[in-house]
């Protein structure tokens, strides 16, 4: 049955070149219909904002901080238009980097070339913890050498 449906699909090609010259395709003529729009300006690039609307996002604008937000874990500069247009002190607990996925505690704010201080209070609690529990380890292998 096999062999059968093999040598059918090798006579369908038996007719079949590759240096062939392709069949004819007659194309139907362009034709080109003036029809009114029904897109208006206004739903491509919003409407004009009122000088009431523009006081009222500058206040909003005020609130926050000027500068740029950095992630200490991979440097991604949060972008405001990537994020919903939504400043970063507005983002909840849940957000993440969209870049390494970092907690938004691990955001830092950048001044000039200076990167400040991470919302969790950076490293130092991780490290001051890290070299207390290597002490108490060393101090415990010391106890337990001379009492053991």
């Amino acid at each position: 049955a096999i062999a059968c449906s093999f040598l059918m699909l090798f006579a369908s090609f038996e007719n079949a070149s590759a240096f062939a010259p392709a069949p004819l395709v007659t194309k139907a003529p362009i034709t080109t219909v003036a029809a009114a729009s029904s897109t208006s300006l206004n739903m491509v690039f919003g409407k004009r904002k009122t000088a009431a609307q523009k006081a009222e996002e500058e206040a909003k604008a005020a609130m926050y901080w000027e500068g740029e937000w950095v992630c200490k874990d991979c440097g991604y500069i949060y972008n405001r238009d990537e994020c919903a247009g939504m400043f970063f002190e507005e983002q909840g607990a849940g957000f993440r980097c969209p870049q390494c996925s970092g907690p938004r505690r691990r955001y830092a704010k950048k001044v000039g070339d200076v990167v400040g201080t991470t919302l969790d209070g950076g490293d130092a609690p991780i490290l001051i913890f890290s070299f207390g529990g290597v002490i108490a380890t060393i101090a415990f292998g010391i106890w337990a050498v001379d009492n053991l």
